[in-house]
């Protein structure tokens, strides 16, 4: 298989894929082209949707697990809130994918910005708790220094700024 990640059994044995948009009417933003003094969301959505996810060998976008209308900037307060969803409501890999969109955004946007990673309201059985770790940062640091879990969010984040195809 092409996954990134082996897991036993799939939460969800046949996501629906859909095919990725283009959209022509402006440059896609890589990490090589991101300004980080003046962008939008779709700049962010950019710079995400090709995470690829832990189980499939997808992206977020491809999975439509992230969308556009998913993420807000707000430059006055330096806020980017990013909601994801789920392909199933019992996801088992909705901690790592949060983990993955979070560990994006810091290597991307300047360090005084504030960032929230949330699970689409209604969308996760356990979306309190897991909303709950995505938020607290001690929790995300000390994943990060394990060496085995940084290793899966680089390679989920590998091909984040590869080319559209």
């Amino acid at each position: 298989t092409n996954a990134l990640v082996m897991f036993a059994q799939p939460a969800n044995p046949n996501p629906q894929i859909k095919k990725a948009a283009r959209d022509e009417s402006r440059p896609e933003t890589t990490l090589e082209t991101f300004e980080p003094d003046s962008f939008d969301s779709l700049e962010i959505y950019d710079l995400l949707k090709r995470i690829h996810d832990p189980e499939y060998p997808n992206t977020l976008e491809e999975l439509n697990i992230l969308s556009p209308e998913m993420i807000q900037v707000n430059r006055e307060a330096s806020c980017v809130s990013v909601q994801f969803t789920p392909t199933v409501p019992h996801c088992t890999m909705c901690m790592l994918i949060g983990l993955c969109l979070n560990v994006r955004l810091r290597r991307c946007l300047p360090a005084s910005w504030k960032i929230e990673v949330i699970i689409t309201p209604g969308t996760h059985n356990d979306e309190e708790a897991v909303n709950k770790q995505l938020a607290d940062k001690e929790r995300i640091a000390a994943a990060l220094e394990n060496k085995r879990l940084l290793e899966v969010v680089n390679k989920c984040l590998v091909h984040a700024d590869m080319p559209a195809q």
